[in-house]
Parts: C-alpha cells; structure tokens; sequence
C-alpha cells in the first residue's frame, strides 16, 4: 500500500482525532486502495486488512507495543464476521492491544463527524443553541456572522418552537442541532417565536458555514490596553482567524496581548505552526520524529505580526496544538506563560479514511518543543502558576463571558505579568 510520508502531507485535507476530549495533532491522509484479494473485496474483513495494514506501516512504536502483529493479523483474518458491526469490535480489540489511546478505530459517522469538527466548517443554517433554563426552551444564543440565519433576521432570545414541523419541547440540544444541519442547499423549516412578535416562520436554505474558532477584543484593564485573544481549537480555518484577529488589533494600538489557550484541546499540527511564526520573528516552533528516527524541525520564518509584549493563559485541559503553540513562545522567550501546567500530549497522529468511508487514528510521530523536552504525560509549566478554585471555575464555565475579565483570576495574574513588563507599577495604578 502506497501511501505519502506523513511529514510531506501539506496540500490534502488536514484532520484531527479525538481522544476522550482531547484533539490530536495530525494530518489527513488522502484515501487508499488496499491490495486485498478477490475474497476479501466484499468482505468486512477488507477493514480489518485495510487497519492492520495501515498500523503496520506507520504506527510509531515499531515493538507495537510488545504485541506481535503479525500474529495479530493471522487471528483477525482466520475469524469469519457476520457484520461490519463485527469487524469494528475486533479491529478497537486488536488497538487496544497497543495501550495508545490516540490510536483508534472511527466508525463512518463519527470519521464524518471528525472532519466536520476540524475543517471548522459545517453544512446549516448557522445558529447557535441553549436550552433556556428557565422555560427548558430551545433558544438562540446568536446567529453567525453570514449565514443563512442571520441573512434571515433571526435574533438572540428567539425560541425554535419546531424543526421541519417536529416539536422541539422533548429535543435535547443534541437532537435539535442534528435536525437542523444537512446537506448544503437543502431546506429547513423553522417555526419561531419572539417577544413582540409572536409565532413566524422560516424557510432557510442550509450552507457550508466557517465556524469561528479565535475570537478578540480590546479590553483596558488596570489602565493597560490588551488585545486578548480566545482560540477555542486548532481548525484549518483558525491560522487565517488568528491573523484577522492581530491585524484588527493592531488598529486599535493595544499595548500587550493576551492568548487564552486555556481547554483548548488541540487540532491540526499546522495551525499551530503558523499562529507560532505570527507572534516569532525568527527561532525553532517544534520538531516531530517518526518511527524510523526521522526528524522534521519547523522553524520562524521572519513574518511576525508584532512584537508587543504577550501573555498565554493554559491550564489542564490545553492539549496537543495548543502546547506546541504554548511550548514554541515559552521557549523562545516570547511570551510569560499564566496558569496550570497542561495536558501533556507529546504525539501526532495520521487520520486516514477506509474503503466504507469510516476511518483510522494512529499515533506516528512523537514532537518536541524547542528545548527538546518530552511533555507527553507530563504537559508544559507555566511561568506564573495561578490555580482557580473550584467555584472560580464554575463561574467561568457558565459564564463563558467572564473570562478574560476582571472576574477571571488568571486573566489578571496575566496583566500584573504584563504591566511589570510595560513598567507599569501597582503604585501607579493606584493613582489614576
């Protein structure tokens, strides 16, 4: 089976896995023919071939773990599967074997799912949802910039009272959502009401939809303007966000930045880079290396954006691309890291697509961060440790808006870093 290395894959579709609520760090490699012979071409057994060949091939652990693969092999294809439901059970089995929790079996749903997510794209009408905890309603929090949504006038506090004539009164969020996406150019009926208005009607047309993964303001706290910079993930539309983002800063003359990669669970290995060259002039971003000791080192390529003093917020939930992005500034002396030591999730992976459109992780490279320390498992140290109590993270939790406030802890354990950095005093804030 021919397949391109994965350190050469830069034009093809890139994609991410999810681990529990983790993303990998990877790329998408294009769909493959396996050389499976006449009897298994009908057979689940050609995705039982086509995983282990797939493994076999690129699988960093050349020991497998301890486990002989091959032997593997012969057991899977000696059994005989009555479904594809059959096959998939024994293929997670024979994964387990490799104990890497990255490395993993995705059925068609959730392989479609897993590209949905990181192309930071989806096909609907552009809403997004709450269930009203006062009245259990299913209710707009915000239509996206550009949809068909906000194209159509709906507003923030409209309640869908019913998606293509079904009620939404015993929908979960789920659900509801799941009946509103589809195939782009497909129709939706939506039944609303409004304050002032009443019950209405729309009939939207469903498109392909950028979903905003960075988002920005200016904020002035203690007397320091600051650009703070939310990136929720690592999606292939979020390098262009993150340049927008600095760009329309930088009209606004703030005189530091903050990025809050805090539960940012990771994505595409290349986001990462390309953020990282924004904030670097010049030095190492990360190198990975294969099974096979190969080595590709990533480096900045003299097209910072600024040189503003910077800040980045993590905490135990920043994994994967967000501590190649955290590692990268943090080593090259770019930016003061605020909050709890990270995830700790030192490998790539490879998504691959399989003849009956489900899909296959696996782990293929381990990456290092300039100083050539191995995070995995043990994640990255912040420079100025700050922990939110436990109510503290509630609060910012079902408050998504407080943070990066004067409400969030961490947030101003980042502004007192950067004020010392500007020379700016506490004496002097005092004074204003």
């Amino acid at each position: 089976m021919n397949q391109t290395p994965f350190y050469r894959i830069k034009n093809y579709f890139r994609s991410a896995t999810l681990a529990g609520t983790i993303i990998s760090i990877s790329w998408l490699i294009p769909s493959f023919t396996t050389p499976a012979s006449a009897s298994l071409s009908e057979s689940p057994k050609t995705i039982v071939d086509e995983v282990w060949q797939l493994v076999n091939e690129n699988y960093v652990d050349p020991d497998f773990n301890h486990d002989n693969w091959e032997k593997t092999r012969e057991e899977l294809l000696d059994r005989n599967y009555n479904s594809k439901q059959e096959a998939y059970r024994a293929v997670r089995n024979a994964l387990n074997k490799l104990g890497d929790p990255y490395t993993r079996f995705l059925d068609p749903e959730a392989y479609q799912s897993l590209k949905n997510q990181t192309s930071g794209e989806l096909s609907g009408v552009g809403l997004r949802l709450e269930i009203n905890e006062e009245n259990q309603s299913l209710t707009v929090v915000e239509p996206l910039e550009n949809s068909p949504a906000s194209k159509a006038g709906i507003q923030p506090g409209d309640e869908i009272i019913a998606i293509n004539g079904q009620p939404t009164s015993l929908l979960s969020l789920e659900q509801a959502s799941k009946l509103i996406r589809g195939e782009s150019g497909t129709e939706v009926n939506l039944q609303l009401s409004r304050t002032g208005k009443g019950l209405f009607s729309l009939d939207l047309t469903r498109a392909e939809i950028e979903l905003p993964r960075v988002s920005y303001e200016l904020r002035e706290t203690n007397q320091t303007r600051v650009g703070y910079i939310k990136v929720k993930e690592f999606s292939s539309h979020a390098a262009e966000q993150m340049r927008e983002a600095i760009l329309d800063l930088k009209e606004k003359n703030p005189e530091a930045y903050v990025i809050d990669l805090r539960n940012n669970p990771g994505g595409l290995l290349y986001a990462s880079i390309e953020m990282a060259r924004m904030w670097l002039e010049e030095g190492a971003i990360v190198s990975t290396v294969d099974r096979e000791g190969g080595d590709r080192a990533f480096q900045a390529n003299q097209t910072a954006l600024t040189d503003k003093p910077l800040a980045v917020l993590v905490n135990g939930n920043s994994a994967s691309a967000s501590e190649i992005l955290a590692g990268a500034l943090k080593d090259n002396d770019r930016a003061v890291i605020v909050g709890s030591k990270t995830y700790g999730k030192g490998t790539v992976q490879s998504v691959s697509s399989l003849s009956d459109g489900s899909g296959l992780a696996v782990t293929v490279a381990r990456y290092y961060p300039p100083s050539g320390t191995d995070i995995n498992h043990k994640g990255i140290e912040p420079d100025v440790k700050t922990s939110l109590r436990r109510s503290d993270q509630v609060r910012l939790s079902s408050n998504p808006e407080l943070q990066g406030t004067p409400q969030d802890p961490q947030f101003m354990s980042a502004i007192d870093v950067l004020r010392q950095r500007l020379g700016k005093t506490t004496a002097e804030a005092a004074s204003f």
